[in-house]
């Protein structure tokens, strides 16, 4: 495995789960009661063929 190819393919892997999460953030953000001020999120990152669970939990506060 190439150093460049790696750190090129995860940067793409990346970019799709950035984005793609962003935008169900705010599809999710749009469909919460007026008055909602917070999400609480949680992203959980696992390798198959591994015994890795990476979890990642944030809050998002909303524009009011």
């Amino acid at each position: 495995m190439s150093g460049d190819n790696f750190n090129m393919s995860m940067r793409k892997f990346l970019k799709q789960v950035g984005v793609t999460s962003q935008q169900q953030l705010e599809k999710t953000a749009n469909k919460l009661p007026d008055g909602t001020s917070l999400m609480k999120a949680k992203m959980v990152l696992t390798v198959e063929g591994t015994d890795l669970m990476h979890v990642v939990e944030g809050t998002i506060e909303l524009d009011e």
